[in-house]
Order: structure tokens, then sequence, then C-alpha cells
């Protein structure tokens, strides 16, 4: 991957406010009244009224060899990952703001290791360095934005302590969970909202939002247990005290039906499950199965978060927050293996926006194509990427392009040669993390810039990839933009803004998408295929 960098101090009033991507539909402006799309060259010219914005308004950029890359200050970003698939037509929860979560390898009571996530912090992360930034008041009580605040501090930490943990030369015999290493320095941190448990809406909390880590759910308030499935509170009336539950996540560890989208059969939690997943031992009227039997009998709402596989990391799981619940039945039976369980209905409250219920929608389209309402291509790129692109349009009658040729790599109209040899790494195996001798990571400042799953660690101006000089295997993990497509994507035709692009699968911060290829022609070329067009 290649990259610039402004060599003069950036103007910041120029830079794009680049909201976040929550949602399935583009985001764009409600007023029918907004500006249409520009289509202008990268560095003009372009039409009257239309201002270049960085990084075309400032000169290309070019590295000074007698220079140390280190020093650069790369620009500021604020884009963050898709992490919704909410339909935005609804709007059920009240005018609070809110939002975004695991693996779900959490280990048994006999595996697990208290120790293991506190005893040490990353390198970086200094007392002094620490900006909480989060009152008081938001630390009971949050909003969107402290939500999201919050999650991307997290995630960012959460991809360092992996990078470091990954450059390790020897294994430590620690538990090596990088999730629960961050939760805990942002919990000592006071980096956490919405402490204050509640029954309902959580402020900053939308239905629909994505999670890739309990941990997450647990800094945001959503659900503060990081193993039970089932978090409760306490009430108090003027004649006893119970416990009420506020939230549980469905997420296959028990025999649960999830078929239907907006009724849940839940089984109850206990029973001593063995290292099979099998129950050991009748359920107990306790904990979190008596606080959803005094729901039952209160009618009071319960948060679902429905807790499925990621269809691009198979170990980890994707949980998605489904809405209000109520509890209308419960009872007992023998499971599977023969111990007494609980069960629960819990049927959704009417009028929510879709979620679960989305995501199997999607889940159909995935598994099969032809019966897509507005398909047009099955594949728009003919084969020539690993996974097929949808060409979809449900608005009109338009059929797409005429012609038009699919490119999976630049192509030059011109022959152009490099102004300095390029020189390769010297692994012949596979680039490591914690090779110092590695010119590729060296290179890139000293550190891996991907983590072991292929997670881009920060942002960088210029990232150093292997390339055809270097003599490491197709598999080595400094190969990431390489391998081509490994998210589901639809083009498609929306209703006032042209063509527009879309995941159907959610996307982890840092993940390679896809590589930005086509034609490359010069001003000239460009001036006689026609002006202004892209």
């Amino acid at each position: 991957m290649d990259g610039t960098v402004p060599s003069a101090p950036l103007d910041k009033t120029k830079v794009l406010d680049v909201k976040p991507l929550r949602s399935l539909r583009p985001v764009l402006p409600s007023s029918p009244q907004a500006p249409p799309f520009v289509c202008a060259p990268p560095f003009g010219p372009f039409p009257p009224g239309f201002s270049p914005f960085y990084p075309f308004s400032t000169p290309e950029f070019t590295p000074d060899n007698n220079q140390n890359n280190n020093t650069q200050t790369p620009p500021t970003s604020f884009a963050t990952p898709i992490r919704s698939f909410r339909s935005p037509d609804v709007n059920f929860v009240d005018g609070s703001n809110g939002d975004l979560g695991s693996s779900d390898g959490f280990l048994d009571g006999k595996k697990r290791r208290t120790s293991s996530y506190k005893q040490k912090r990353p390198k970086n992360a200094q007392d002094s360095d620490f900006s909480v930034g989060i009152s008081s008041f938001e630390r009971d009580d949050g909003n969107r934005q402290v939500v999201n605040n919050v999650l991307m501090r997290f995630d960012a930490l959460r991809r360092r302590i992996s990078q470091i943990e990954d450059a390790k030369e020897t294994s430590t015999g620690l538990i090596r969970r990088a999730d629960l290493k961050a939760s805990n320095i942002l919990m000592s941190k006071g980096v956490r909202t919405n402490m204050r448990k509640r029954l309902g809406v959580v402020p900053g909390v939308e239905i629909g939002d994505i999670f890739f880590f309990r941990m997450e759910m647990c800094l945001i308030g959503l659900h503060s247990q990081s193993m039970a499935g089932i978090d409760y509170m306490i009430t108090r009336s003027d004649l006893d005290e119970e416990p009420v539950a506020v939230s549980i996540i469905s997420s296959g560890g028990y025999d649960d039906d999830a078929e239907d989208s907006d009724i849940l059969i839940y089984s109850g939690q206990g029973g001593n499950a063995n290292r099979k997943g099998e129950q050991a031992a009748d359920q107990k009227l306790e904990r979190g199965n008596l606080a959803l039997e005094r729901s039952l009998r209160r009618a009071s709402e319960v948060r679902v978060i429905r807790g499925m596989k990621d269809a691009i990391n198979q170990s980890s799981k994707v949980y998605v927050y489904d809405g209000l619940y109520t509890v209308q039945e419960s009872w007992t039976e023998k499971g599977k293996s023969g111990c007494n369980i609980f069960k629960y209905k819990l049927v959704r409250i009417p009028g929510q926006p879709g979620a679960f219920a989305l995501w199997k929608l999607i889940q159909r389209w995935k598994d099969g194509m032809s019966g897509r309402v507005g398909l047009i291509l099955p594949d728009l790129s003919s084969g020539a990427e690993a996974i097929p692109i949808a060409l979809i349009n449900d608005v009109d009658d338009e059929k797409g392009p005429a012609y038009f040729t699919y490119l999976t790599t630049v192509k030059y109209s011109k022959s152009f040669r490099l102004t300095q040899p390029s020189f390769g790494c010297n692994c012949y195996s596979a680039c490591g993390p914690g090779n110092p001798n590695c010119s590729c990571v060296q290179k890139n400042g000293g550190d891996f810039p991907y983590t072991a799953n292929g997670v881009l660690v920060s942002r960088k101006p210029l990232i150093y990839e292997c390339g055809p000089s270097c003599p490491c295997n197709r598999d080595c993990k400094n190969r990431v933009s390489q391998t081509g497509l490994k998210v589901r994507l639809d083009v498609f035709k929306t209703k006032d803004r042209g063509w527009g692009l879309r995941s159907l699968d959610p996307i982890r911060a840092g993940t390679f998408i896809c590589e930005y290829a086509g034609e490359v022609v010069d001003k000239f070329k460009a001036r006689q295929d026609g002006e202004g067009t892209c």
C-alpha cells in the first residue's frame, strides 16, 4: 500500500467531517435540495463553486530519502468501521444518542486466570499520556458521541496490545487476550460510560449496533457481565428486594431457539456445564434465572443481544443488539443431557427497527442470490474476484452500464520505471512480527503493521508490504492487501444518488476491504474522454 502526507502543516478546516458508517444504506443528506455529487479529476479543473479538499488541495508529497520517515506526523483520520445493521427508517429509541462489540472464547472457571490481563500494561500506556476526557456525569449516563469515543479507544488499544504480544519471541504461558487487557486498562482509568444500571434503553446505544467483543458491551453499559449471559439488577420495594433482568445474550451456549426474528426461546444459566457444553446438573431458580422469572411477573423490558458466528473469522462471534423484549412465559424441561433447565419465551416489542431480522435476510441473500429482489447480476466481476459482487437495483428499471471492464489491479496507460530500485526483505519463509532483522519491519518503524489475523494496528501515511522482490511466500502476514476480497460486497442503486457500494458482512476496524483499482490516465487523456468525468 502507498500513501502521502502533506509537507506543510495541515489546515484542519479543509478536512472532511467524515461520519461513521453504521447502516447498510448510504448515509446521505435528507434534504431534496442537497447539492449533487461532483465528479472531477482529483487535481482539477474543478466546476464553479467547488473547492478541492485534502489531500487534493495540497501538493503531492515526495518522500525525502535523507529524512527519517518515523518523524513524519500522519494526517488525522476520523473514519470508523461499519458496525451497524440497523434500519434508519424507524426511530423507536427515544431521543438519546449512543452505540457499539467479541470473540466468544471466554474461558470456563477452571481455565480462567484473572491475573493474566491485569499484571502488565502495554509499553505506551503511560499515565501522563492517558487523557480520560469523560466526565463523571457521562460515566453514569452516556450519549452516542461518548459511546463511540469509548469503543474507538478500546479498539485502538486492543490492536496495539495484540501487536506487542505478537512480537514476543517466546510464550510467557499467560492467556493472550488483548480485549481483556485493553478493557481492564480503560475501566481502571474511567474510560467507560453508562455505569448506572437501568432497565430498557441505554443512552448512546441504538438497535442494530454490532459488537465484536463482549468487553465492549461492558464498557458502554449494554451488558455488564463479561461471561454470564444474563445481566440483572436488584430492585427494592417497601417490603422486599428482588433481582430483575436488564439484558441477555443469546450466543448458542445453551439450547436456545433463535430462528424466529421476533421470538426467542432462551435457556437459563447454571447447571455446571462441562467442557463439552453439556449440562451436568439441574439448574436452580437463582441469580439470572430468578431475575428473568421476576421480569416475567413485572412485565419489565429486557435488552436482547444476539450472537452469531463471524462469516470472516469462524472462530469468533458477532453480536447484534436486537432491542427490547418482554418475558411472556417460563417453564422447565429436560435438556439434551437429561438435566432440568429453565426455558423463557421472550417476545420482541413491536415497532422497533429491524436488527436480527435484517441479519437473517442478509444470510438468505448470501446463501441463494437467485431469489433476491432487484438482482441484475450475481457477480459483477465475472469470476475475477474470489467472492462474487452482486449488482442490485430494486429502485427502478436501470440495468447498469452497458459495457465495462472489471479490473482487479491498477492499469497504466503508459509504461513507467521506478526512479529507485526496489529491494525486498530477506525472509525466505514468512515475515514475523518478532524478527527485528526483517527489512520490511524496519521500514515500518520497527513494528509489524498488522496483527496476526491481518488487522491494521494504526493509521499511517505509508505502510510497507512485501512485494515482488521479497522471497517470502504468498501466505506472509505482510501481504494483507494482496490477498483479495474477504467481505461480501454489493453494487446497488440508490434512490437519488446513483450507484453505491455496501457490505453484507460486518467489517472490523483495520480490516482490508478491497483495492481501489482502475485505469490511470493523465490530464490530457482525461480531457479527451470528457472534462469533469470520473
